[in-house]
């Protein structure tokens, strides 16, 4: 049995989640960045009345705007979009608090009668949104602090093998130097006294199926290389630097959950004097684009996505079958 620490004095509430609830149907979006998701997420919500909810960990954030890639006022073209903008850069924000706001805008898009376009990149939230991640604890953060210190003392590894230790089977689906996901199961233990794998199986057998339909849409590999490349020298061309050093200058931490992304290390980097401009780009494009392999990595084990090759010369026909497929599902349930 392993022993929960003595927490009485943190919030230690479980984040509520309405699991055992049905969703209302929606339809959602997936692809790796730079795909052209935003654009035409909204050509589809104006032909079928909906509504478009963010999947993106990043968009959340307030005044992080061009690393983000949120779309302007101009480009949601009267659209309504929701979960953008919702929390400062410095406050705490989990799959978890995702799920909990996302499944509420979801219940008022339908209370009104239109039709919910859940449209991004992270898998993860996704999966939180439809039940499949169990609501850990709160965070604590001097468990947090000490864990991160023996991070840096011993590296990441350290805690993989001490995660194997006593949760085996969390520890094969967690690389070895994936120090936020260790830190957070091995953080979970301490607080519960139970093994995630425990916790998961245990809200497994809870959850409600909901009716999703899933389209992904994907590009070449080396085109869908070039946009990213492309739309990281616009950013850095409309004040990304800028963006960043402005907060910095206002106090926000350069550790920061939010500039430890792709899109913003190495800003921070830059303005710290560890990097030059020119690394600072290329560095950005590189990850950006490994980021993008990952999310179809991840997208791929998603077995329920209906898969759609994205080319410019082809985006408007594309974007008509969309429309034909949502049109003929929705009235399936009752949403027409």
């Amino acid at each position: 049995m392993i022993s929960p620490v003595d927490i009485s004095s943190a919030s230690t509430a479980l984040v509520s989640t309405p699991s055992a609830d049905l969703l209302p149907f929606f339809v959602a979006l997936v692809g790796p960045t730079g795909v052209g998701k935003s654009a035409i997420a909204v050509h589809l919500a104006r032909a079928v009345g909906g509504e478009i909810i963010a999947l993106d960990s990043m968009q959340v954030y307030r005044r992080l705007d061009i690393g983000t890639a949120k779309p302007t006022p101009v480009e949601q073209k009267g659209i309504p979009h929701h979960l953008i903008d919702i929390v400062d850069p410095a406050d705490p924000f989990t799959a978890a608090d995702y799920a909990r706001l996302a499944r509420q805008v979801l219940k008022e898009i339908h209370s009104r009668g239109g039709l919910p376009l859940v449209v991004g990149g992270s898998g993860l939230y996704l999966r939180a949104l439809r039940g499949e991640i169990f609501p850990g604890p709160r965070e604590v953060t001097s468990i947090r602090a000490r864990l991160g210190e023996e991070v840096e003392k011993g590296g990441p590894e350290v805690l993989h093998a001490r995660l194997n230790r006593l949760d085996p089977p969390t520890a094969a689906r967690i690389h070895s130097r994936d120090s936020f996901r260790l830190i957070r199961a091995l953080e979970i233990i301490e607080i519960t006294g139970k093994r995630v794998s425990e916790l998961w199986e245990a809200h497994r057998k809870e959850l409600a199926q909901s009716s999703v339909l899933f389209l992904g849409l994907r590009r070449e590999r080396t085109e869908l290389y070039r946009r990213i490349n492309d739309r990281v020298d616009r950013m850095f061309a409309s004040g990304l630097v800028e963006e960043v050093k402005q907060l910095l200058e206002e106090g926000y931490p350069s550790d920061l959950k939010p500039f430890r992304s792709h899109n913003y290390r190495h800003i921070a980097a830059l303005l710290l004097g560890q990097e030059d401009l020119e690394d600072a780009v290329q560095r950005t494009k590189q990850e950006t684009r490994h980021y993008a392999k990952r999310q179809m990595t991840w997208f791929r084990r998603e077995k329920e996505i209906t898969w759609f090759d994205l080319t410019d010369a082809e985006s408007r026909r594309t974007t008509e079958t969309l429309i034909e497929r949502i049109q003929r599902l929705r009235g399936r349930y009752g949403t027409a």
